[in-house]
């Protein structure tokens, strides 16, 4: 009951406001359209095992892991739309696709209240990222053990009031990620509230819950257990420093269609610190247990850790090492491969040069 109250009163909040938007007079703006775009690319070397055999991915080579181009169109300082597409390309799996990330209407009647219709940014991974500031190089903890995603189809608001020393956001989604905006019985809810006491010091709650998408009329699988995870981050961000912590648990994340119940968690922390302009040196090490209950000994250790340089604005060069460790009997599904084995577990190196370009 409880979570149908929160979803009926973000539907009718937002909607409303949708709707009151219609009427407030657009201020003196023309009509204004721009273009942007983001590249994830890496040249490393890849070594990877499962229970001593090497991965056929194992060797040299080069990813070009993201390539988001983004068109935004104001109809005026309330009205506006945004359409981003994402290019993937893996040379690990042989993967190339092309689709659509973001798609959505946004009505803006303030600083403390935005409505978007379609698909657009989630509340917790996207801020996570932008607290961490190295996405490029690795994603965020629940994105890299596949807890979460960065957007979802649905409704979505947000706002900022107080100075902007409180900040919030909540979503109303289909629940299966932005690669599939097919409909189910039941909608998921994820949201965030985060406070900043003073400037470059953050503290963030959120939380998720809902079937993931699955639970589909007339499914052979019907949904057996709801999918719920809480996410806490502080951080501590300046021009020159990033420290920060998030930790999340989750309870039937990969278990919604399973008799069986399951529970996870894990932490990450990183820090990086910028000489000057043009130089920083970044490290960052993650732990989770992802079947607490069902495997209990099956345990996901990651790091990595780089010297990045910056020749100009929005490029970004790092030579990187990241090693990744699975073992306790069970495998883990990782942004960087599928680790693990029942004798001698699952590792991962990889070393080489990681880019990121912004336009």
């Amino acid at each position: 009951m409880r979570k149908k109250f929160l979803f009926e009163s973000l539907v009718i909040v937002t909607a409303g406001a949708l709707v009151s938007a219609l009427a407030v007079p657009a201020l003196a703006a023309d009509d204004t359209t721009t273009i942007s775009g983001k590249m994830f690319a890496d040249l490393t070397n890849y070594d990877a095992s499962n229970d001593g055999v090497n991965s056929a991915a194992n060797g040299f080579g080069i990813d070009v892991k993201r390539f988001y181009l983004g068109v935004t169109h104001n109809f005026d300082d309330v009205w506006s739309v945004n359409v981003t597409s994402d290019f993937n390309y893996v040379s690990n799996d042989s993967e190339t696709q092309i689709y659509i990330k973001k798609a959505y209407v946004q009505a803006k009647l303030s600083d403390a209240f935005f409505g978007r219709l379609g698909s657009a940014d989630l509340p917790w991974v996207p801020f996570a990222e932008d607290i961490y500031g190295y996405r490029w190089v690795e994603n965020v903890l629940v994105d890299r053990l596949k807890f979460g995603t960065s957007a979802d189809w649905g409704l979505h608001a947000g706002g900022k009031v107080a100075d902007g020393k409180f900040s919030y956001a909540a979503s109303v989604v289909n629940g299966a990620g932005y690669k599939n905006p097919t409909r189910s019985n039941s909608m998921d809810f994820e949201g965030r509230i985060a406070f900043a006491p003073i400037s470059g010091l953050t503290f963030a709650l959120g939380g998720y819950s809902g079937k993931l998408g699955k639970d589909v009329e007339n499914s052979t699988t019907p949904p057996q257990h709801t999918a719920d995870r809480v996410d806490v981050l502080a951080a501590y961000v300046t021009k020159s420093l990033r420290v920060g912590a998030e930790y999340f648990q989750a309870d039937d994340w990969n278990n919604v269609t399973t008799p069986a119940s399951d529970k996870a968690d894990g932490f990450s922390v990183w820090a990086s610190f910028n000489f000057d302009e043009q130089w920083s040196v970044f490290a960052r090490g993650d732990s989770a247990k992802t079947s607490k209950d069902l495997s209990p000994d099956l345990k996901d250790e990651y790091f990595n850790a780089g010297v990045a340089a910056h020749p100009r604005k929005n490029v970004d060069v790092a030579l990187v090492y990241k090693h990744e460790k699975v073992d306790g009997g069970g495998t883990i599904n990782t942004s960087n491969g599928n680790f693990g084995g029942v004798a001698e577990g699952g590792k991962y190196d990889e070393v080489g040069i990681w880019t990121q370009v912004a336009f």
